[in-house]
């Protein structure tokens, strides 16, 4: 009688771990795969809306985020260590074996969006833009009647096939982007930078076809055990760095709430090891992502000491 006591308390200790989250706006939200993902971040006195159902999570005007609690649902919470820094996040997994959604091969129309985040877009069409990930459905959604027009003409085809009419027309379409994993969705409302642009202060998607080709669902340097697959992942505050990436002044507090963080969800065998304990034979962390953990607890402790490091590079610099 102990097993259904036992997945309701985790999965009441992973709700607590979400709702945390979307309170705090410093902290980010992506939902992807490697070469293809929507990021979901707002300002401190961005206006918040409250979703209309059960799902937790929140709108602005740029964008939303709504997710709901699966049993197999497993937070795990990591660092990356690099030349002169690290990154740091709590990966979104599932199970290999039951993380699968539509994996579609072509673009295809999927009917009104009745699980959008806001009452007001689910009468929108929706459309998988057949990126076959593993366990994502990239899709856009519009009500406009030009762009349906153009989607439907694309529909049956791969996105990026040289006779598919949508990829000419998807940046002045700019059509809503929705990316769903089996457990939640981000929405991103703000138009697609042209070529040459930029991704704006907020809400955005990604989607780049060489990184794709791999067919990976993840970084390399992102430690991720076997038989688990990251569908998305949260980013608290970074003691150094902005939300875009960019240097701020150390804040120790920031990194004592993610070694937090770090003692309730990271994988017990890479905890020991950033604390100094030796990589097993045979055991789940390799010994890159065993270097790269204890990198970055040696340059945590000098920061903490208030020596010198390096210059900490921009975002395009950083390792994946």
């Amino acid at each position: 009688m102990t097993a259904p006591a036992q997945v309701e308390s985790q999965s009441e200790a992973v709700a607590g771990l979400l709702r945390t989250a979307l309170a705090d706006p410093g902290t980010a939200w992506s939902l992807g795969s490697f070469g293809a993902i929507a990021e979901f971040l707002r300002d401190p006195d961005e206006p918040v809306i409250a979703l209309p159902d059960t799902r937790l999570g929140l709108a602005t005007a740029r964008g939303a985020i709504a997710l709901h609690v699966l049993p197999e649902l497993r937070p795990l919470a990591y660092e990356t260590g690099f030349s002169s820094g690290w990154n740091h996040a709590v990966a979104l997994c599932l199970p290999e074996d039951s993380c699968a959604l539509g994996r579609r091969g072509v673009v295809t129309e999927l009917g009104p969006d009745t699980e959008a985040a806001r009452a007001e877009d689910r009468d929108a069409v929706l459309f998988d833009l057949g990126l076959g990930l593993a366990a994502i459905d990239a899709c856009v959604r519009t009500r406009d009647p030009a762009a349906l027009a153009c989607l439907r003409k694309g529909v049956g085809r791969p996105l990026f096939g040289d006779d598919n009419p949508i990829g000419p027309h998807l940046v002045a379409m700019s059509p809503h982007r929705v990316f769903c994993a089996r457990f939640g969705r981000i929405e991103v409302f703000s138009p697609i930078p042209g070529p040459g642009g930029t991704s704006p202060e907020g809400p955005h998607t990604h989607v780049l076809p060489k990184l794709l080709k791999g067919g990976r669902t993840h970084a390399a340097t992102t430690p991720i055990p076997a038989g688990l697959v990251p569908c998305g992942a949260i980013h608290p505050p970074h003691p150094y760095k902005d939300t875009m990436g960019m240097r701020v002044p150390f804040e120790p507090g920031r990194l004592a709430a993610f070694q937090a963080l770090l003692e309730r969800w990271a994988d017990p065998e890479w905890l020991a090891i950033k604390r100094g304990g030796a990589v097993r034979p045979g055991g789940a962390i390799s010994r890159k992502h065993a270097l790269s953990a204890q990198r970055a607890a040696a340059l945590q402790a000098q920061y903490l000491r208030g020596e010198s490091v390096e210059a900490i590079p921009g975002r395009a610099d950083e390792e994946a």
